[in-house]
């Protein structure tokens, strides 16, 4: 008879013990109620994007001496640079640059080792095409500057979690 008590009573303390993780687990549930929800409506919802996120490059063709810097210090060897010795004043000419976004990892190398800074990255990260010859993108595609995610009217912002809790 003895062992059947204590059986009992293990019973017991274990059904109380397992009653007590359920209702603490039902408290965090409803303590998770009163929040905000983290999700965003992507195209009328736009997160603001950190000072310093490596989105697309911009380039600025009067400012580059075609040094191929950029071109040596890119893991693959992505950015294309031509350009021709003019003999008369001995100098290179920049005839073309392109980058291709598709291979590029954005790791912010070329922007970083650029001497003259004629390469800057933007927050632009909405570069997604049918098209994957699209994303190859030469001086006069990579000159063009974003608009602003904080200037565009057309859509609600959205700077971070924190904030939105306490407004």
């Amino acid at each position: 008879m003895f062992p059947m008590v204590t059986g009992f009573m293990n019973y017991g303390q274990q059904t109380v013990r397992a009653a007590r993780y359920i209702g603490q687990s039902f408290m965090i549930t409803l303590s998770q109620a009163n929040r905000f929800p983290v999700t965003i409506q992507y195209p009328y919802e736009k997160l603001i994007t950190s000072e310093r996120f490596r989105g697309r490059i911009h380039f600025e063709f009067d400012k580059c001496i075609a040094c191929e810097v950029c071109v040596r210090v890119c893991p693959i060897d992505l950015p294309v640079v031509d350009w021709k010795l003019e003999t008369d004043i001995r100098k290179k000419r920049l005839l073309n640059y392109s980058i291709d976004f598709g291979i590029c990892i954005f790791c912010g190398n070329c922007v970083e080792y650029c001497p003259t800074n004629c390469l800057s990255m933007t927050e632009e990260y909405e570069l997604a095409t049918y098209d994957r010859h699209e994303l190859n993108y030469n001086q006069i595609a990579l000159g063009r500057l974003p608009m602003s995610v904080i200037d565009d009217f057309t859509i609600r912002t959205v700077l971070n979690s924190s904030q939105r809790k306490n407004g």
